[in-house]
């Protein structure tokens, strides 16, 4: 274990934002911090004024941000705006590393300001610029355009890093870009299994949304475009043809109104259960509630949910795209479909409910496979390279010392 030392993780989303790089960046700190190290992490604020406090030994200093016009929910820190105000954040606490979590405007400003101080930075890349192109809805030429500018400034920025590292294997391929002269590192986004198990108790979740007492098929994660949830709802017409299913979808997103619509088209109202965004500690149980986890998405870098799902027990039903076969064994945990294949979704379903031994069988198997994926195993991996980073740069600053007397 490495001994205690500074660690400041700079990110342009934090929580209560709803994404894996927020969700991801405020496990770390917290997990960092109950290993002994001095967390803290730099994000946009949640207003327009900077403001700092401290959350489960993490100190949290949110820089002045402004919120995004499409997206006001969410929030960016102009680097003329906040500069000043990290240079004094970094010259007060004088972290040992840096750890960005993407590279957009604040992540970028922090590099720069670290680098002004000679402290050592990594990065994480949770990016898809097709997730981020989508959003501004532009015509396909232009989206093509902003996803090649995404990579270039990936590149641009991440080449000046000590180590990059992705989520899986898949994202590490998938991010490996020209320019970039490193390899990036898989590194699991990890699941805190104390958290999400098969004993968690259920039943008071399901009595708070009476939600009826059928076999459930459970998603959880935002409402967005390339999340597919569409894809699910299509399929239940055929999956409740054949066995007494309920659908639970679970978390925010700008897609809810069109999904209800598109549910009360299919005739699925009483098949159909909206939660919206559910406070933190009501999610363990959610998932202890279900039979089977749902995933349509076709850019899952890794997929919490994903993870919580098999952590809490539960056999996965998962698009055959990008980063879920890592998670998702085909036969052994769950099954996989083509993406966007509605029906074969909804055969694969049927053929998990409808078989109780099949779905105790696939649950054992993704508690076995979720285990690598133990978020102290996974902090201590970062251990490691914060380690070198902090070894390297004092053999720098040592050979810079005698090249100077």
């Amino acid at each position: 274990m490495l001994r205690a030392v500074k660690i400041l993780i700079a990110s342009d989303t934090y929580p209560p934002d709803v994404n894996g790089a927020a969700y991801f960046s405020y496990r770390l700190a917290m997990v960092l911090a109950k290993r002994g190290h001095e967390a803290s992490v730099i994000c946009p604020s949640r207003g327009v004024r900077a403001q700092s406090f401290l959350r489960q030994g993490v100190r949290v200093f949110g820089v002045h941000s402004l919120p995004l016009l499409l997206y006001p929910e969410f929030r960016f820190s102009p680097p003329l705006l906040v500069k000043r105000s990290i240079r004094n954040f970094l010259r007060a606490s004088r972290p040992d590393v840096v750890h960005i979590q993407n590279h957009f405007l604040l992540s970028n400003a922090v590099l720069e300001v670290a680098r002004e101080f000679r402290i050592p930075v990594m990065g994480t890349n949770h990016m898809v610029p097709e997730n981020v192109a989508h959003h501004i809805h532009l015509p396909r030429e232009a989206e093509a355009k902003v996803r090649i500018y995404l990579w270039s400034r990936f590149v641009q920025i991440y080449k000046q890093l000590h180590f990059v590292t992705a989520p899986t294997a898949t994202a590490a391929k998938h991010s490996q870009r020209p320019g970039l002269g490193k390899e990036i590192i898989p590194v699991s986004c990890g699941i805190d299994l104390r958290r999400f198990s098969p004993d968690i108790n259920c039943s008071k979740r399901i009595q708070s949304h009476r939600i009826p007492g059928r076999l459930i098929l459970l998603y959880v994660g935002r409402l967005d475009k390339e999340k597919r949830i569409d894809v699910i709802l299509r399929a239940m017409p055929s999956i409740v043809e054949r066995v007494d299913a309920q659908l639970v979808v679970a978390g925010p997103g700008k897609l809810r109104n069109d999904l209800e619509t598109l549910v009360a088209n299919l005739r699925l109202k009483d098949r159909v259960t909206f939660l919206g965004h559910l406070p933190e500690e009501e999610v363990p149980r959610l998932y202890r509630a279900a039979d089977v986890f749902v995933i349509a998405g076709v850019a899952e870098l890794q997929s919490i949910a994903t993870m919580e799902a098999m952590a809490s027990g539960l056999p996965v039903i998962a698009a055959n795209a990008m980063a879920l076969p890592e998670l998702v064994h085909r036969g052994e945990n769950g099954l996989l479909f083509p993406e966007d294949d509605a029906q074969a979704l909804a055969a694969a379903a049927v053929t998990i409910l409808s078989n109780e031994p099949l779905r105790r069988q696939m649950a054992e198997r993704s508690l076995e496979i979720i285990k690598v994926h133990d978020i102290n195993k996974v902090v201590a991996q970062y251990e490691m390279l914060y380690a070198q980073m902090i070894a390297s740069e004092q053999t720098k600053l040592r050979s810079d010392l005698r090249s100077r007397s």
